[in-house]
């Protein structure tokens, strides 16, 4: 068992011990194909927990600063985190992030950025849009509504992949491309947030 699948089982137990959790369309996630996961983020735990219960390694984008320690410089890399500068176009992640979805992986992304203090979605950022435009990959929008209050209910949500194929046709921009994403997860959230 590599490092990956050891965190991943214990991200598992630790999150079914702890809350009540509920996966939702796991089978919306294609098996062999590149696969960009979009989702909300309202916690630190939300990397973790929208992989860990899935059948594929995910791989993140991570920001910059975290690669500064010395501990998480060696493991992030082993958690399949790769790290981007906020704030500014890094090439360099782009092209870490294209590579990925090109050779039929998982990356799963955080479009708004960074964590949303109240829980209401933000909007998103291009790079989002770029990567969706960009390469063949299967983007699917998912959601996890919480909050992560101890034995409380806390889901995860994979919709069906969204169709890109008239927005590449109409060549529309990576911000117009985010936001069709951001869409597709804010209606998420609305449909499940009180099932």
């Amino acid at each position: 068992m590599n490092l990956y699948s050891a965190g991943q089982a214990l991200c598992r137990s630790y999150l079914s011990a702890f809350y009540d959790v509920e996966i939702i369309g796991k089978d919306n996630i294609p098996k062999d194909e590149g696969v960009l996961l979009c989702c909300n983020h309202i916690h630190l735990m939300d990397p973790p927990f929208l992989g860990s219960f899935i059948d594929r390694p995910v791989h993140y984008m991570a920001k910059a600063e975290l690669f500064e320690t010395p501990i998480l410089k060696t493991l992030l890399p082993k958690l399949n985190a790769f790290p981007v500068k906020r704030g500014a176009s890094d090439k360099q992640a782009l092209r870490q992030g294209l590579k990925i979805l090109k050779d039929k992986n998982v990356l799963g992304i955080f479009p708004e950025g960074t964590r949303s203090e109240t829980g209401e979605i933000q909007k998103g950022l291009a790079g989002v849009g770029f990567f969706a435009l960009k390469t063949d990959a299967k983007v699917v929008p998912s959601a996890i509504i919480g909050p992560y209050k101890l034995f409380q209910p806390l889901k995860v949500v994979y919709g069906k992949p969204l169709d890109f194929s008239e927005l590449k046709e109409s060549k529309v921009s990576s911000e117009e491309a985010t936001n069709y994403i951001m869409e597709a997860i804010a209606d998420l959230i609305r449909e499940h947030n009180h099932k």
